[in-house]
């Protein structure tokens, strides 16, 4: 058939054109929307005869094979070629396996330029057993492989169509079914929904065209018809006096489309059967009849249609090529990301370990940028506060202090003697009258539990307020029920049964204070863990393995609390820090001090004098009462010390040593010796790929491998 050049065709960039279908056929239109046109309809729209009126080539109709998977077709000029040349090739679908992918591909052929309708039924026939569909019930029944033919002449226009199924309604006994109904939609509307997408929406001129389910689809995804072509078929078939209907549409006073309707009037199944009519003159000599002669030549038949569509297709891609690029290239390097975020491959006992090294020395280089608090090093750290781990521990160290300080003993030491600034202690051993107004418990912890540690750490506890009973009757009784035939002075056990009694509480702020920093430790090595191992499984087989070893650690510490609190309460009270003696005796000078402030002279020198006979008044008590105020004075000046002594022992050895600094801390557990330790058997089930990241892998290879060549294509 002789073919006519169109002057719209110089409208066409070949060059543009041609990447796109390159991109198309590398599979990158799988991760990037690409410009293209679509060729939608129903069934029974006559789709597949405005297809072979584009393409000159005869697609099968008995058994609508053609119609179960899509079809891109391509249009290339090529003044080399003497004749039309036509090839046909498969794109696998974006989840067929390496296999079946790798088959698909290899098959080609180019022998069907004959266009002999049992030729290219034969090629068709050839192409569905590939993709696997067919009517046997055994297979499926429509396919995501993309079949890509390429028509190539000295003659043809620069054009690119995909042709998708025909949507349906009613299925047809042994050919689709109700699940067929769905599939095809969720396709159809697959390259629908790309905003890069123009719809060639075909429906037929004899039906209620508003009423038309492709019409909505089109409305769904295209509300303002800025992306969608109309065809209008079976003109022919409209009834008399329906025909201004029609015109309408086309002249634009109805369902306005930005690209336009334009009428084809294809062959009849009359001029079918016969065989001997020419389908481009049937359509002229249709055209030449009332009222469709009306018409303007450019919004009647295939060829202006085909023109049409060029120039739109060419528009859209010029348009679309700059942002498909820039979204080509930011994808790759999502892509990229992703395969590195996953590590190195992990098949092998030698690449497991080294895996694991590397999580291992991001996991240690954490841990000193945390102890060291080189928070600026890392963004991690702004990003996750809690793994700030020094300072969450200093925090708690302060806290543990100055609770002790404030609420560790049991009653509170006499404040009535005045003391001078000299003998003011900075760390009083009195709660504050306002907070023990208003506060009568507290709690002993300050970090909420783990599961993980309910066996190790100790429970929430609280404790009241020091009591403002008197202290002296509590002493005096202790002392009266301990005397002994000691003469002026006290049976040194008393000191040990009071400072036991005194520091009653320690026990429960020290186990509180450890459980709180083995809690922030162990929630330091968890969320470290998670954030250097991308993989999940290995997250919890490391966490797994480790955790025995983890739990011994803390319960050392623990250990250590309880020794520190048996030498300290248990033990005979013993000091050789001379702040005992000073405060003792700064306490004792203070409370002379007090007796005889009343009777102070001035001299006449400004100094002040106390006459010896009023030296009487420090001896106005009884041997019992000088004794419990002695023994108050002693315990106080004594407890003093040893609470600090205390506070900087279970920091020091029990936190500090076992827990956050020492040569044997929890945070050292992962380290080289652990993984080289481990079985072949081991590696691989802690490190081993599982299934799921093996195929994320793979795909994410594919797609790279895929963006990549597209990327070659476009720069």
């Amino acid at each position: 058939m002789k073919k006519e050049t169109s002057e719209s065709s110089m409208l066409a960039d070949p060059a543009l054109l041609d990447k796109i279908d390159k991109l198309f056929a590398c599979n990158v239109g799988e991760h990037i929307a690409l410009p293209q046109l679509v060729v939608v309809g129903d069934q029974s729209s006559g789709k597949s005869s405005v297809l072979e009126g584009l393409t000159q080539l005869p697609f099968p109709r008995d058994s609508g094979l053609c119609t179960r998977f899509a079809t891109q077709i391509i249009f290339r000029r090529d003044r080399g070629l003497s004749t039309r040349k036509v090839s046909a090739s498969i794109i696998p679908a974006s989840d067929s396996d390496v296999d079946r992918a790798a088959r698909l591909r290899t098959w080609h052929t180019e022998s069907i330029d004959t266009l002999e309708p049992s030729r290219f039924s034969k090629v068709m026939q050839e192409v569905h057993e590939l993709m696997g569909v067919a009517e046997n019930s055994a297979l499926s029944t429509f396919s995501k492989d993309v079949l890509r033919l390429e028509i190539c002449g000295p003659e043809e226009d620069h054009l690119s169509v995909i042709d998708v199924p025909g949507i349906f309604k009613n299925t047809t006994p042994g050919l689709t079914s109700k699940s067929d109904i769905a599939v095809v939609r969720e396709m159809v509307e697959g390259y629908m929904k790309n905003p890069r997408s123009i719809m060639l929406t075909v429906v037929p001129a004899n039906v209620d065209i508003a009423t038309q389910e492709i019409i909505e689809m089109a409305r769904e995804y295209d509300a303002e018809g800025e992306r969608t072509i109309g065809v209008l078929t079976k003109p022919d078939l409209v009834d008399k006096g329906a025909e201004d209907k029609v015109l309408d549409l086309v002249v634009g006073n109805k369902l306005f489309l930005r690209h336009g309707w334009t009428i084809v009037r294809n062959l009849n199944q009359q001029e079918l059967t016969d065989g001997n009519t020419d389908r481009d003159e049937a359509e002229e000599a249709f055209s030449q009849k009332a009222p469709w002669n009306t018409i303007a030549k450019d919004k009647f038949g295939v060829k202006s249609l085909k023109s049409r569509l060029q120039e739109t297709v060419t528009e859209n891609a010029r348009r679309e090529f700059p942002s498909v690029r820039s979204e080509i290239s930011k994808r790759l390097k999502e892509a990229k990301n992703s395969l590195k975020a996953l590590g190195n491959e992990r098949e092998t006992p030698e690449q497991q370990v080294g895996f694991l090294l590397d999580i291992m020395n991001k996991f240690q280089e954490i841990t000193s940028q945390a102890l060291s608090t080189s928070y600026g090093e890392n963004d991690i750290f702004d990003e996750h506060v809690d793994l700030r781990l020094a300072t969450r521990v200093v925090t708690r160290d302060t806290a543990f202090a100055e609770d002790l300080e404030r609420y560790g003993h049991e009653y509170n030491f006499d404040t009535s003697v005045k003391k001078t600034p000299d003998s003011s202690d900075a760390n009083s051993t009195t709660a504050p009258s306002d907070e023990s107004e208003d506060v009568n418990e507290f709690h002993t912890r300050k970090t909420g539990s783990m599961p993980e540690l309910e066996d190790v750490v100790t429970e929430q506890t609280w404790e009241s307020v020091p009591s403002d009973n008197d202290i002296y009757e509590w002493l005096k009784q202790l002392y009266q029920s301990s005397r002994g035939f000691e003469i002026g002075t006290f049976n040194t056990s008393l000191l040990a049964t009071s400072m036991k009694k005194q520091s009653a509480k320690w026990s429960n702020f020290a186990k509180g204070y450890i459980s709180d920093v083995i809690t922030i430790v162990h929630g330091f090595i968890v969320k470290t863990l998670e954030i250097v191992c991308v993989d999940r499984r290995v997250f919890n087989n490391l966490l797994s393995i480790m955790m025995d070893n983890l739990l011994d650690k803390y319960q050392r510490a623990l250990t250590q609390v309880d020794f520190l609190l048996h030498v300290e309460r248990n033990q005979a009270p013993k000091t050789l820090n001379h702040y005992f003696n000073e405060n003792l005796q700064r306490c004792r000078q203070e409370r002379q001090r007090c007796k005889l402030e009343s009777k102070v002279i001035n001299d006449n020198y400004g100094g002040e004098v106390v006459r010896l006979e009023d030296l009487t008044v420090l001896n106005h008590m009884s041997n019992s009462e000088y004794t419990v105020q002695d023994i108050h004075d002693i315990l106080e000046s004594y407890y003093k010390v040893a609470r600090k002594r205390f506070v900087d022992n279970i920091c020091m050895q029990a936190a500090d040593y076992y827990l956050v600094t020492g040569p044997e801390t929890p945070t050292k557990l992962f380290s080289s010796s652990l993984v080289n330790k481990l079985s072949n058997d081991e590696l691989g089930d802690i490190a081993g790929e599982d299934a799921s990241t093996v195929r994320r892998r793979i795909n994410l290879k594919k797609t790279i491998s895929e963006l990549e060549e597209g990327r070659r294509i476009l720069f």
